[in-house]
C-alpha cells in the first residue's frame, strides 16, 4: 500500500494521530479487516508496536477488535470516525474546561496569585512590556487587558479595526461596562462602519476621527499600540507593542482627551453618509 506523505500529514493534523497510527489506520481501511501482523507489514510499522497502536486506535474509536484466533481488527467507516472524534474532542474539551473552572475554588489559584504578586514587586518597570505578532494574538491580549479594566477603556482605531473590535470584543466590553467602566472609541466613521455603530452604542461612546492610529489604553496605566497600517499588513504579520507604564499611558491619554471634545459623535456623522 502506497499512501502519500502529504495525505498522512493531513490525517495527523485533522485527527490528532501520530505517524504509526495513521499508517496502521489507512492500511486497515484499505483491507477492511486484518490482523496486527498483516497491518504491520502493509504499513511498514514495527510489529512490536502494531498491537499498542491498534489498542490506541480502538480506544479512540477508529477500529473494532474481533475476538478469535488470530485476533482481527475491523475498520470503522471514516464518516463514523469523524463523528466519534468530534464527540471525543468535545467531551475532552468540556472536561478540561471544568477542571480549570474548579481551579478557581482551590488554594492553588491563590498560591499562583501570591507568586505573581511577589514576582511583580521584583520586576523592573522596563520589563513590563512586550511585542505581539499576529492579529489573533493581539486581540487575545486586548481582550485580557479590557477584562482587567477598573475605570476606563480608551480605544483609537481604523474603520476596519472598529468593525473587528465590535465583532470580537463586544461581549467583554459589555461586561466591563456593567462594572461602571467608561468606554470611549475614536475611529473614522464610513459607510462600512455605519451599520455596526448601533450594535455598540449602548456600551461605548463612539466619535469620528480622521486619524489612522491604533491603540488601546486601560485605566491610564496600560497601553497597547499597533505599529502598522492595517490596510497595508496581512493579519498574520500585524504587530503590537504592549507597555505597562502609567507615565507613557497617561501622557498619551491626555493627548487623546485634548482631541476628544473636538470629535463629532459617530451617530451624527453616520446620518450624513
Amino acid at each position: 500500500m502506497i499512501v502519500k506523505e502529504e495525505f498522512l500529514s493531513k490525517l495527523r493534523t485533522y485527527f490528532s494521530l501520530n505517524l504509526y497510527e495513521v499508517k496502521i489506520w489507512t492500511a486497515l481501511l484499505s483491507r477492511g479487516v486484518s490482523t496486527a501482523g498483516e497491518l504491520s507489514d502493509i504499513a511498514n510499522v514495527p510489529r512490536s508496536r502494531s498491537y499498542d497502536v491498534l489498542e490506541s486506535l480502538e480506544k479512540k474509536g477508529f477500529v473494532v477488535m474481533k475476538f478469535g484466533k488470530p485476533i482481527k481488527y475491523l475498520a470503522i467507516p471514516p464518516q463514523d470516525v469523524v463523528e466519534r472524534v468530534k464527540k471525543h474532542m468535545r467531551s475532552e474539551a468540556e472536561r478540561k474546561i471544568k477542571r480549570l473552572e474548579d481551579l478557581k475554588n482551590t488554594e492553588v489559584l491563590n498560591e499562583l496569585k501570591s507568586l505573581h504578586t511577589q514576582g511583580l514587586e521584583l520586576v523592573e518597570p522596563t520589563d513590563l512590556s512586550g511585542s505581539l505578532k499576529g492579529r489573533h494574538n493581539l486581540y487575545n491580549h486586548l481582550d485580557l487587558m479590557i477584562k482587567n479594566a477598573e475605570k476606563s477603556v480608551t480605544i483609537m482605531t481604523t474603520s476596519q479595526g472598529l468593525m473587528r473590535k465590535i465583532e470580537g470584543l463586544k461581549p467583554t466590553l459589555e461586561k466591563v461596562k456593567k462594572r461602571g467602566v467608561k468606554i470611549r472609541i475614536a475611529a473614522p466613521i464610513t459607510k462600512d462602519t455605519k451599520s455596526v455603530i448601533n450594535d455598540i452604542a449602548d456600551v461605548a461612546e463612539i466619535r469620528h476621527t480622521d486619524g489612522k492610529a491604533r491603540f488601546c489604553i486601560i485605566d491610564g496605566k496600560e497601553l497597547m499600540f499597533m505599529v502598522m497600517d492595517d490596510n497595508d499588513v496581512h493579519p498574520t504579520y500585524d504587530v503590537g507593542i504592549w507597555v505597562n507604564t502609567p507615565f507613557f499611558a497617561s501622557a498619551l491619554e491626555n493627548l487623546f482627551n485634548q482631541n476628544w471634545d473636538d470629535m463629532k459623535p459617530a451617530a451624527d456623522v453616520a446620518k450624513k453618509l
